[in-house]
């Protein structure tokens, strides 16, 4: 018992383990060499879904340890990232599905990149994620360090003659690894000969072929040094000849323990050619065994034995009892003589080469007369230059006797049964096993027999020679229904079974066997015969079958269920047809009647007057036994009475026919019915009610306790108001859920606000008063009645009680209507939009609604004017205000959520300007269904200032003048700097600016800078320019016409918003002047009409036209010589000039006493020189000297 408590949690918890997805992995981590071929295993257990499971192989390098990199899929070809897609598809990398839920991860060039952390993931197909999906373990990839040299040669040794060779094996791998060195040999096309090896356990090992010699010291491996391992073979045959070469392995322990070659590598091999020295050979003749029986198979080997048989030439020769059998020469071509032939065409002898050193005879069927002495000789031949053979030495073994023994049956049978004593209807199984001494010689036969208690023999069934299986005459027809069958389950095994056994059955059953051979001729003949016998005894059905009725409420309670059961014995199987029928006496009666029988084959049948009972009545057999339960419920006085049960025992018949072996009759069961009492009890409780009024009023009417479980309750409502003196009935519920209204109901018109309710409970009973009035106050209460159903279904009440009152006042709700109070300034500019916000931040009831109502005081206007109104229904509607100033198509509202409305007033003018505010309406639903308004609120203002934007053109006013030649075009551009809006349209025009009659001409860079100021300053007081337009492009891209004389010479072009050029072409000296452009900037006003917004001039712009007729100047420019004559050399001229009289004048000054003249001013005074450079080619500035310069 202390025992049990730990197992049975052990138990529980490998259920858990078993019942839960499990993925396991080849334990890491692996070390593995590079360009090896690797596996890993993946297996998973404990999963549901389908029995072949897909898994999905992906990798975390040591770069990216965090990420994910797809390698193989069962289940999807495009899994691979493209870094492994090419050697999966080449099939380096593959996953082999070893069962269903296990496979192995092929990588069969194993790179460097390919170290990391392997995760074996399996997709899930439980019905839900429990347990473990994937499993992860390491691969370290190393670099393949091993070595294994040695230098090729071919050497030639005689026999006898020892052999030493050498092989160097080095590794420089840093982990912990064995290595394995061995010696093979291998000769041609031969599979290699292992010589000897060193274990990676260093265990000295051979194979076969050099084990002996190793174990006696002729084949040694020494290791010399740290990596030298010397072969030494110390007698050479000529069966060592072939090349020799050293193989080194290397080994890494896994995790798991286990050892794992990591790379193997081969070294150059040496030939070695052994020369013979003895041409002996030995010859040796081997059986198997002496003794053997007529019909066995026979075989003699001769065995030759020498150096090189391969290259020599054997006849070989038969002998049984000194007479010739076969012949055969080196062309292993047999000869047989006359007696044999005929055997060896019938397939009973054959005469062969199974190898160069190996002749056999064969015997496949012995005869007695075979019994003798059987020899081989062999002779060599020696092929001449003819291709004749001519005999050399000849042996022959000694001599082996065999002797043939006639046929004896060495059989023995042993029969064996299911059980030595069975139930009347069990089945029967027999078997018959036959025992040899050696293997089987031929064929049995098999017949098997019942002797009976009176000791009568008869034959059941029987199974020849050949297989075929016949019935005995008194088992013929039970055969072909199958109740006997007979069958060969071994070939020495024989079984007999009898189905549905009967008492006739009962008896010694016995094996008889007989042993066939087929002799020589190839008939058959009997051997021997052996029995065998066993004793079985069948027990009749109706032993000890008897039948009890018992009850356990001998009185029950009126609606309530009692049970009868039928009890049989002895406990009998399944199989056995059992038929029970209850029997009713009703009281008062002396007759009983059949109620219900259960047949014996498990069907139902009512008897006549059962009908009552039907619908009440439930009958059962349990499956373990053949008793049976009647279940009868809602009893009333018509179950009372006497029940009885009788029983029939029934066979069944190999032909399906039925035999009713016995019937019993139980003892008597009186059954009595009592009437139920009322437990009925309802709340009393009292409570008060407050309620707004066209909330519901939950009215609940509670049944504390009821008599029954099926128990219907019919509930009367009732209302009591203080004028009147008694209650009045609202509703009244029936105990079969009908409905019927009271007078109150009628009177006061409540049936559509009349909601009743009955809660899954069954003891909740709910009044629910729709959209209460002020008038439905009021003192409520419930009657109830408990009504149950009599087992004849008729309905009677039981018991009936009032519950407590529940007090309800009903009013109408407060106002709680607020809108924000917040103000507001806005300043926007024309053609923008405005959002004016009305915020409702709490309302009445949430079942309101609401009309909401805007409105704007325009300046100098003190009446305000309605915008636009949202109706309670959602319907927008305009004002008298939208109509006048044309907001019909410019209004838009929105409501992002409830109690928040926006109206937006877009492309607005100047004349939108104003103080904007908002008024809301809450209306309520009456209890009638009709809306009334119960509160209204006025936001806060918002006042609203609509502007024009401010003028912001600017025109480029630094521009360079410009000298062109004559015939040439000139540009006058036109750049705007800045604009007022990007909706801004341009009217340009271009002047020409010339002055007035009387004025100077305004060509600027012709004159000197005093000139230009003292025309600046007449310019403010009078404008002496004269303007004349060369031409004009308005703001609808309409041209103006040209100026006379610029006519067909002007082209305009527009190359970017903002930048505008004239062209003038064919320029001619006249053309010479200033020119300007003038900017006007339009906008479109909200009504699109356009306005002026602001209009700018650009700097004058300086044109100078050259004419290109000969002049003096150009004569003088063009000519180098007069041009240094007229510019250069005058300079020196006249500085010499002036120095000179400059010192005259000094001296003279000196020497007279009155130095100064009239009115002390000097007699000699210069004046600055004027120079006047030429804008034209580059020619020297000129020096003038004005008059008066020089006094």
């Amino acid at each position: 018992m202390k025992c049990f408590f730990p197992v049975l949690s052990c138990l529980a918890v490998l259920g858990v383990v078993s019942a839960q997805r499990q993925v396991a992995v080849q334990e890491g981590p692996l070390y593995r060499t590079e360009g090896s071929h690797i596996t890993i295993w993946c297996n998973v257990s404990g999963y549901q879904g389908p029995s072949e499971q897909n898994f999905q192989w992906s990798i975390y390098l040591p770069s990216a340890p965090e990420r994910e990199v797809q390698i193989v899929s069962t289940m999807d070809s495009s899994f691979p990232y493209a870094i492994y897609t090419q050697r999966v598809r080449s099939g380096k990398i593959y996953v082999e599905r070893v069962q269903g839920n296990s496979a192995l991860l092929h990588i069969t060039d194993l790179q460097a990149r390919d170290a990391g952390e392997y995760e074996c993931h399996t997709p899930n197909t439980d019905e839900r994620y429990f347990g473990s999906y994937s499993a992860k373990m390491n691969l370290m990839v190393i670099p393949d360090s091993l070595q294994s040299t040695a230098v090729r040669h071919t050497l030639h040794r005689v026999e006898q003659d020892p052999l030493e060779l050498t092989c160097e094996v080095a590794t420089e791998t840093l982990q912990h690894s064995h290595l394995s060195v061995a010696w093979l040999r291998q000769r041609g096309g031969e599979k290699p000969v292992e010589v000897i090896a060193l274990s990676r356990d260093f265990v000295l090992q051979s194979s076969s072929d050099y084990a002996q010699r190793q174990s006696l010291g002729e084949v040694r491996l020494d290791k010399l040094g740290s990596s030298t391992f010397r072969l030494t073979v110390f007698h050479l045959q000529p069966s060592d000849q072939g090349e020799f070469y050293c193989e080194a392995t290397e080994w890494i322990q896994d995790p798991d323990g286990s050892w794992y070659p990591m790379t193997r590598k081969r070294s150059e091999g040496t030939v070695v050619n052994v020369q013979p020295t003895d041409k002996e050979f030995t010859v040796r003749l081997e059986t198997d065994k002496r003794l053997y029986t007529v019909g066995e198979p026979a075989e003699f080997r001769c065995i030759l034995e020498g150096q090189n048989t391969p290259d020599r030439y054997f006849a070989v020769s038969w002998a049984f009892n000194s007479s010739l059998i076969a012949s055969m020469g080196p062309n292993a071509v047999p000869v047989l003589n006359s007696e044999f032939t005929h055997r060896e065409a019938r397939g009973q002898l054959k005469v062969a080469k199974e190898s160069d050193s190996v002749f056999v005879l064969k015997i496949y069927h012995l005869r007695q007369e075979d019994s003798g002495k059987y020899n081989c000789r062999v002779t060599e031949r020696e092929k001449t230059v003819t291709g004749e053979f001519i005999d050399k030495e000849s042996k022959r073994p000694k001599n082996i006797p065999i002797v043939v023994l006639p046929i004896k049956s060495s059989i023995s049978v042993e029969v064996a049964s299911n059980a030595s004593v069975v139930l009347e209807g069990e089945n029967l199984h027999l078997s018959c096993s036959i025992r040899t001494a050696g293997r089987p010689l031929g064929r049995f036969s098999v017949i098997w027999q019942l002797v009976d208690r009176q000791n009568r023999r008869s034959n059941i069934m029987w199974l020849d020679r050949d297989g075929t299986v016949q019935p005995g005459t008194s088992y013929w027809e039970r055969s072909s229904f199958g109740g006997v069958q007979m069958e060969q389950v071994q070939p020495n095994s024989f079984s007999l079974g009898i189905f549905n056994s009967r008492r006739e059955d009962e008896g010694q059953y016995e094996c008889h066997v007989t042993e066939w051979v087929r002799a020589v001729d190839g008939e058959w003949q009997v051997v021997g015969e052996r029995r065998a016998s066993t004793l079985v005894s069948i027990t009749a059905l109706e032993t000890g079958f008897a039948v009890t009725a018992i009850s356990r409420t001998p009185g029950v309670t009126y609606s309530d269920s009692f049970d009868l059961q039928c009890i049989i014995k002895p406990h009998y199987p399944a199989r056995v047809p059992v038929s029970v029928t209850w029997r009713f006496q009703p009281v008062g009666t002396a007759e009983f009647h059949d109620l219900v029988t259960f047949t014996r084959d498990g069907g139902v049948q009512w008897g006549d007057r059962s009908s009552s009972f039907r619908t009440r009545t439930a009958i059962e057999k349990a499956e373990s036994s053949n008793n049976v339960r009647l279940s009868i419920s809602r009893a009333s006085d018509t179950e009372a009475g006497k029940y009885q049960c009788v029983a029939e025992l029934w066979r069944r018949n190999y032909n399906n026919s039925w035999t009713r072996l016995a019937e019993r009759t139980s003892n008597l069961l009186e059954i009595r019915v009592l009437q139920p009492v009322t437990k009925l009890q309802v709340s009393k409780s009292k409570r008060t009610l407050t309620l707004v009024e066209n909330r519901p009023i939950q009215l609940n009417c509670s049944v504390k306790s009821q008599t029954s479980q099926n128990s219907h309750f019919a509930v009367l409502w009732y209302v009591h108001k203080p004028s009147d003196a008694d209650g009045k009935l609202i509703l009244k519920t029936t105990h079969n859920s009908a409905f019927e209204y009271g007078t109150y109901a009628e009177e006061e018109g409540l049936r559509a606000r009349l909601q009743f309710e009955r809660h899954v409970s069954g003891g909740l009973f709910s009044l629910t008063v729709q959209r209460a009035e002020v008038s439905d106050s009021g003192s409520y209460y419930c009657h109830v009645e408990e009504w149950l159903l009599s087992p004849n279904y008729a309905w009677y009440k039981l018991a009936e009680e009032v519950s407590g009152r529940t007090e309800v006042t009903v009013r109408q709700p407060d106002s709680r209507l607020k809108l924000s109070q917040a103000q507001g300034n806005l300043s926007v500019l024309e053609t923008r939009q405005v959002q004016l916000e009305c915020v409702v931040l709490n309302r009445t009831s949430a079942a309101s609604q609401l009309l909401v109502e805007w409105f704007v005081w325009k300046p100098n206007h003190p009446e305000r004017e309605t915008l636009a109104r949202l109706s309670r229904d959602a319907t927008f509607h305009y004002g008298e205000q939208a109509a006048k100033n044309n907001l019909q198509g410019r209004l838009h509202l929105e409501s992002p959520s409830p109690g928040v409305y926006r109206l937006f007033i877009q492309n607005v003018a100047v004349q939108d300007s104003g103080t904007y505010s908002c008024r809301v309406e809450e209306w309520l639903p009456s209890p009638g269904g009709t809306w009334y308004r119960r509160a209204e609120d006025t936001a806060g203002q918002t006042a609203v200032r609509v502007m024009r934007p401010d003028a912001a053109l600017q025109v480029d006013t630094v521009v360079p003048n410009a000298t062109v030649s004559e015939k040439a075009a000139f540009q006058l551009d036109c750049s705007i700097v800045s604009r007022s809006s990007q909706d801004s349209r341009f009217a340009v025009a271009w002047y020409s600016l010339r002055t007035k009659a009387g004025g100077q001409r305004g060509s600027p860079g012709l004159e000197d800078g005093e000139e230009e100021g003292e025309e600046g300053k007449e310019e403010e007081e009078e404008d002496p320019t004269e303007r004349t337009a060369l031409l004009s492009v308005g703001p609808d891209a309409v041209f103006g016409p040209e100026g006379s004389p610029w006519e067909g010479r002007l082209r305009f072009q527009r190359l970017s918003p903002l930048l505008y050029r004239l062209t003038v072409l064919q320029a001619s000296p006249r053309d010479t002047g200033n020119y300007s452009c003038r900017v006007e900037e339009w906008l479109p006003s909200p009504q699109k009409e356009w306005y002026r917004l602001a209009e700018e001039e650009s700097a004058p712009i300086g044109i100078r036209v050259l004419d290109t007729s000969p002049t003096l100047q150009s004569i003088i420019c063009s000519n180098d010589a007069l041009f240094y004559f007229v510019f250069f050399y005058p300079f020196p001229i006249f500085g010499i000039l002036i120095i000179t009289i400059l010192l005259v004048r000094f001296k003279s000054r000196n020497s007279s006493k009155n130095s100064d003249g009239k009115n002390g001013v000097p007699l000699l005074w210069i004046k600055e020189p004027h120079l006047n450079y030429s804008p034209t080619c580059l020619e020297p500035p000129v020096l003038s000297i004005h008059p008066g310069a020089i006094d």
